[in-house]
């Protein structure tokens, strides 16, 4: 594990300035730091702009019985030019609120999103999804769910959600990631972890 374990950590670095230069929808801020460098010494002074998100959690909706997937599809705006759709194929998800459990999320956005109540939960993973530009951190998990009748359209209003929930097979679920029609990272880190991860997965919900 040599290799992989970090030698630096956030004491290496030092924030200079932080300041706010956008606090609507999305947070945005300014931030001046330098770190330590691999060959010793400290970096320049560098600028970056950073946005702001809170944790999300991602959840990939299993029926074992009928190897179906149920998945959202809904507008995206950052999918504005894509050639295909701004409507993409996606996982349940949403964001954490203050003190509330990454497990209360999964069900409250499960429910919120698809109607469908979590029989069984297991967690993938933790990832950021762009550390490059954003601070966001997703949880994923894969819960055991009855699809037998699973649709329709649902979401909270005032939060502006459409979202049509999408049962497809296991095999096309895994096919669309094939064919590029799932474009969207939460939803292939998910489904990937699935084919990995099948037999030992419904061995454990047995």
């Amino acid at each position: 594990m040599k290799k992989t374990k970090a030698i630096f950590s956030g004491t290496d670095v030092e924030i200079l300035e932080r300041t706010h230069v956008n606090k609507g929808f999305l947070q945005v801020d300014k931030i001046e730091l330098k770190h330590r460098l691999f060959a010793g010494g400290w970096s320049d002074i560098i600028n970056r702009e950073l946005l702001v998100r809170d944790e999300a959690v991602g959840v990939l909706l299993f029926d074992p019985t009928r190897d179906q997937i149920a998945l959202v599809r809904q507008f995206r705006v950052g999918a504005l030019e894509d050639d295909a759709s701004p409507w993409l194929l996606e996982l349940v998800a949403g964001m954490v609120d203050t003190n509330e459990e990454l497990k209360e999320v999964a069900r409250r956005e499960t429910q919120e999103e698809s109607n469908c109540e979590i029989i069984e939960l297991t967690k993938i993973c933790d990832y950021y999804g762009s550390p490059g530009v954003s601070n966001e951190k997703v949880t994923l998990f894969c819960a055991k769910i009855d699809a037998s009748n699973t649709g329709g359209v649902h979401g909270l209003a005032e939060g502006h959600e459409n979202i049509e929930v999408v049962v497809l097979s296991y095999n096309e679920a895994q096919d669309a990631v094939q064919s590029g029609v799932i474009n969207n990272a939460m939803s292939i880190i998910a489904l990937q972890w699935l084919a990995l991860n099948k037999k030992s997965l419904l061995n454990a919900w047995d």
